[in-house]
């Protein structure tokens, strides 16, 4: 415990915020070359920039599937909310990325969060006038509810 603890402090010591920009810009780009780099490199996949946004938030709202599943598969905090209260699930919701919105939900993402709008993801995807993102996320709830897993 103690050499996990010690590495836990070196994380957060190394992490710089040009180390969480250099992150969230990899995100948002669709780098993930950069992203497994900077991982490797010390960098917490949970950083928050000033603004409170992830890696998460980043590839979520830009459509980066590869990325999100790469983020899911080393345990982020998939219900990671920014200054706004957003989550990344608001924001693919919101930016209309249907695959991304799938995998959030599969993944555990809370589809209830509200946000400083008081807004969930899929009133989002309402005032987008977005269908498409409203039959994924029930499709994608429904799939989580029969495998079993409570959906908050």
């Amino acid at each position: 415990m103690t050499v996990e603890a010690n590495t836990t402090e070196q994380t957060l010591a190394e992490t710089t915020p040009e180390d969480v920009e250099a992150l969230l810009e990899a995100a948002r780009y669709n780098d993930l070359d950069d992203v497994i780099s900077l991982a490797s490199a010390g960098v917490s996949l949970d950083s928050k920039d000033s603004e409170g946004r992830t890696a998460l938030h980043m590839a979520a709202a830009n459509g980066h599937l590869t990325i999100v599943e790469y983020l899911i598969s080393k345990s982020v905090d998939i219900n990671a909310a920014n200054e706004e209260k957003n989550t990344p699930l608001h924001w693919a919701c919101l930016n209309g990325h249907i695959e991304v919105v799938k995998r959030l939900i599969l993944a555990g993402a809370n589809v209830s969060m509200l946000n400083s709008h008081d807004r969930t993801p899929i009133d989002e995807a309402v005032s987008r006038g977005r269908m498409d993102i409203i039959d994924a996320m029930n499709a994608a709830v429904a799939e989580v509810e029969l495998s079993g897993v409570a959906v908050s």
